[in-house]
């Protein structure tokens, strides 16, 4: 008797052991994602991204590519084909391409390095490397962390919870969080091809253009033959600040709406029909940075953020907002709002 019970001890521990060997520990994951980063020679990823900062949810897809060490190609499309914009990284900086607009802003930049990027998986474990306080859990197919952030807009969006998966450790979702742990930014990855091949022009601004432009053929039709500029609002609001002036003034391209907003935070919200070039011979020189607004990529300065949205032209301009606040405002300013 005493030696089946002891035996069902022994067997008991070792099924145990067994079991805690088959699991991983945060520190096993962390090594291991260090490790993949380290080794990766780049990737190829889909994924779609749901922004929530708008009166309804905005839906893109995105298609990513990255060469290691620093070559990237993030194209950036509305569900319903209405925007298109793609960043562009190579050897002689980073660019931001709409083609319908037949426009490529390069900027002087280290981005992505300079900040969070929800869609870049290094950037997502090196949030991930860098967190010491980092919650983490295991589920029967997924490895999932809760960290801090390092977006240009931190303190509105200062938490995300990053999926990845058992098996290779790839991206399967990144929800990114406001204050109160609300979601407001959610990506979802359906594919990852590791260590991808690239042709020699994947990364060239020119190639891009041309092969977007293609694929565009209608939007770039439907952008520059749009007659009316829909007058856009923010839907973000700041204590004690409202729209004190509203002013339309004829151009050469349709009309121009400048908003004035008074108060503590002021600031002027600039809008007019955007000028799509016939040919796109030399990229324009932009100072600031360029930051993710979700639905656009735009360019930041201490003072301006300006941006392109639906064969639209915005320009935020304020001596009193900060980065963060600037970011917000601009993220809200999504639709037609009755006054």
């Amino acid at each position: 008797m005493k030696k089946r019970v002891l035996f069902c001890f022994f067997l008991l521990f070792l099924l145990v052991g067994l079991a805690a060997c088959g699991e991983k520990s945060q520190e096993d994951v962390l090594k291991a994602l260090d490790e993949k980063v380290q080794k990766m020679s780049g990737y190829k990823a889909e994924a779609k991204m749901t922004l929530q900062t708008g009166t309804e949810p905005q839906v893109y897809e995105i298609e990513i590519w990255h060469k290691s060490p620093s070559y990237y190609r993030v194209n950036l499309k509305n569900a319903e084909r209405d925007q298109h914009q793609m960043i562009l990284r190579n050897d002689e900086g980073v660019f931001v391409l709409t083609p319908a607009l037949n426009k490529s802003f390069r900027f002087q930049s280290d981005w992505p390095q300079n900040s969070s990027q929800v869609y870049l998986y290094e950037s997502l474990v090196k949030d991930i490397l860098a967190d010491s306080k980092a919650m983490f859990k295991a589920t029967k197919d997924h490895y999932v962390f809760q960290t801090k952030t390092n977006y240009e807009n931190k303190k509105m969006l200062p938490k995300q919870e990053i999926m990845l998966s058992k098996k290779d450790l790839s991206p399967v979702k990144v929800t990114v969080m406001d204050v109160d742990l609300n979601p407001l930014l959610t990506v979802e990855f359906a594919k990852v091809e590791w260590n991808a091949n690239f042709d020699d022009n994947a990364f060239d601004v020119n190639k891009n253009m041309t092969r977007a432009q293609l694929d565009d053929a209608n939007l770039a039709t439907k952008e520059a033959n749009q007659q009316a500029v829909p007058v856009m609002y923010p839907l973000y609001q700041l204590d004690g600040v409202e729209l004190a002036e509203e002013k339309e003034f004829v151009t050469e391209n349709g009309k121009r709406i400048i908003m004035t907003f008074t108060g503590e935070k002021s600031f002027t919200l600039v809008q007019e029909k955007a000028h799509a070039l016939p040919t796109m011979s030399v990229s324009t020189s932009v100072s600031g940075e360029p930051v993710d607004l979700g639905f656009a990529v735009g360019a930041l300065t201490e003072q301006s953020l300006t941006w392109s949205y639906k064969g639209v032209d915005f320009i935020l301009a304020s001596n009193d907002l900060t980065k963060e606040e600037m970011i917000s405002i601009a993220r809200s300013v999504q639709g037609k709002v009755v006054k």
